[in-house]
């Protein structure tokens, strides 16, 4: 449950107080019933809207900024980023906690993550998970947990990994590719590995949330050949093609996992981030003008449309990580698009943001401006289908280098907001 603001609170006890120092149970009872009320108007009175932020464990992107810090450091760095939510106006935290196969918490399926210690399978001695929790309600802030399905890890020796990896113990279920380690999607072993392993923190954990990001079956690496001729061959039986395979088996552990959430806990959501186009006109009559070079559909084996109109989710956060008039994706032709597959499911859209362009060297002109972001939410608001934005991520939130976030809290937050449910 979500934990009132510190404001809220405080004017509660003091009118419990005064109420008492008058010597009148009932009117203190009368005071105390009064600011609730009154708490409850002010609640309702905010707006409704999903401020998001993620925080990227793999590679100590954000948090914890190195491995082998001390649990302190850690818990510090992570009450710090928590913190700069509050700060934003934001209401929502998305941690990955799942990086690679490995955990954030002491799972009953992988080692520990090396995010962490810098040896995976180290215990950090501290519980990562339950702390952030703990911190991120204690501010009112839901906590949704990020898990990367299919990764295993981002190198490609399985000797590195843990001796206890479940990747070393069942070779057989791993598939090299790109200088990496994943998981074959193909494998019904393997997704339900996956599934337990996830659901093993939500069973065990108050997390707001379940929350996937655009990485299913990996992006496409000229030259190579993800090799899962053998599971093709024995389970591919009755499809037209390898890729209509491989998206009934990525669309097979969203449907699995969305049954076993509700089961586990009803109040949790489900959710995913896939890539922003699923796929261009040119290729379907049904996706979105744009001639981006990765579509969703064809590249990732992820339909996230479909996912939508079969309701398979509670909300989805596309990455439009464009800027406005960008030529081969446009953000200004892809929200409406989102907006119209979304639009009559009860399937709640936030858009992803690219915080992470704006002043970075490299980008195209539009991101040089600190205002482009601003406008991303002003034509936003063009569609009332768009519940909110998820920023890209925790280190640029804090840093706000060229002041966009900054721009962003003046002109769109200036409360805070409830959660969308």
């Amino acid at each position: 449950m979500r934990r009132r603001q510190f404001t809220a609170a405080a004017a509660t006890t003091a009118a419990v107080t005064m109420a008492a120092l008058g010597g009148s149970r009932a009117a203190a009872a009368t005071a105390t019933a009064t600011a609730h009320t009154r708490e409850r108007r002010a609640e309702n009175d905010l707006p409704v809207q999903f401020r998001g932020m993620w925080i990227a464990s793999v590679g100590n992107a954000d948090w914890p900024s190195r491995a082998g810090l001390s649990p302190a450091d850690q818990q510090g760095e992570l009450e710090s980023l928590l913190d700069t939510v509050v700060r934003r106006r934001l209401n929502v935290v998305l941690l990955q906690v799942r990086p690679a196969a490995d955990a954030f918490w002491p799972s009953r399926y992988e080692p520990w993550s090396q995010c962490l210690t810098g040896t995976q399978g180290r215990d950090p001695g501290w519980d990562p998970l339950g702390f952030a929790v703990d911190a991120a309600h204690n501010r009112g802030l839901e906590l949704h947990a990020w898990f990367n399905p299919y990764r295993v890890s981002l190198q490609g020796d399985p000797r590195k990994l843990a001796p206890t990896h479940p990747a070393r113990r069942h070779p057989e279920w791993v598939v090299h590719y790109g200088g990496q380690l994943y998981y074959n999607p193909g494998l019904p072993d393997v997704r339900h590995f996956v599934e337990d392993a996830i659901l093993d923190a939500l069973a065990r954990y108050p997390v707001d949330g379940v929350h996937w990001d655009d990485y299913f079956y990996p992006y496409p690496v000229a030259g190579e050949k993800f090799d899962d001729d053998k599971a093709y061959h024995e389970y591919g039986s009755g499809f037209e093609d390898r890729g209509d395979w491989r998206r009934h088996n990525t669309e097979l552990l969203v449907r699995e996992t969305a049954a076993r959430v509700r089961r586990i806990r009803p109040s949790a959501r489900f959710g995913i981030s896939p890539f922003g186009v699923w796929r261009n006109r040119s290729t379907d009559p049904h996706g979105s003008q744009t001639s981006a070079g990765t579509q969703s559909y064809d590249d990732l084996y992820a339909d996230s449309r479909r996912w939508v109109r079969e309701r398979l989710i509670d909300y989805i956060v596309p990455q439009l990580y464009w800027n406005i008039g960008r030529q081969a994706a446009d953000y200004a032709e892809l929200v409406p698009w989102w907006a119209n597959v979304v639009a009559g499911t009860g399937v709640q859209l936030y858009i992803g943001e690219a915080l992470y362009r704006e002043g970075a060297a490299g980008q195209p002109a539009a991101w040089q401006d600190p205002e482009e972001l601003t406008r991303h939410l002003d034509l936003d608001k063009k569609w009332p289908e768009v519940l909110g934005n998820v920023f890209f991520s925790a280190r640029e939130v804090a840093a706000d280098r060229v002041g966009a976030m900054r721009r962003v809290v003046e002109d769109h937050y200036p409360t805070r907001a409830r959660v969308p449910r």
